[in-house]
């Protein structure tokens, strides 16, 4: 196992990123095989605020996005997590960990005050993530929707995601 480093994508990433995500969840019993098209629109419409990529000798084998959500109450500054994938073969190897934690250090430099995402509540609470009545996100089950206040206080309302994500684009 060699060394991996962390660093912003690339233009030349796209392709591999896009592999990656794809390789990630493909057996993945939540997905809709829909999450290396997402990353794409999201970049098409600009929406890709922080995209990172983990590699090593072999190439990519990580990759974290985050983009913009609004907030019906209107509180500005939030932005989802996801997704995030890693290589099937090199997960369980903190590469995803890494991944997070530079993600979210780079979205706070960058003045975000928080970070919304749909996933496994065991895992992201490590991460200080937590389920918040008072944030919603209509569809999965709530406990799945989670968040983490980066600064201030958390919002109240209905949480929507950038247009990528229902498959709507930008115009």
């Amino acid at each position: 196992m060699s060394a991996v480093a962390l660093r912003p994508e690339r233009e030349e990433d796209t392709a591999p990123i896009f592999a990656l995500t794809e390789a990630a969840f493909r057996d993945m019993p939540f997905s809709d095989g829909d999450e290396p098209e997402l990353v794409d629109r999201l970049r098409a419409d600009g929406d890709l605020t922080l995209s990172l990529v983990a590699e090593d000798t072999s190439g990519l084998v990580g990759h974290i996005a985050f983009s913009p959500v609004t907030i019906s109450d209107g509180t500005k500054g939030w932005y989802g997590l996801g997704p995030i994938s890693v290589r099937p073969e090199r997960q369980g190897e903190r590469i995803g960990t890494a991944l997070m934690k530079r993600g979210l250090a780079d979205m706070r430099a960058l003045g975000a005050k928080g970070v919304v995402l749909l996933g496994d509540p065991n895992y992201y609470a490590r991460f200080g993530f937590e389920h918040d009545p008072q944030l919603r996100y209509p569809g999965p089950p709530a406990e799945y929707f989670q968040r983490l206040v980066l600064e201030g206080v958390s919002p109240s309302g209905e949480v929507s995601y950038a247009p990528a994500f229902s498959g709507a684009r930008n115009a």
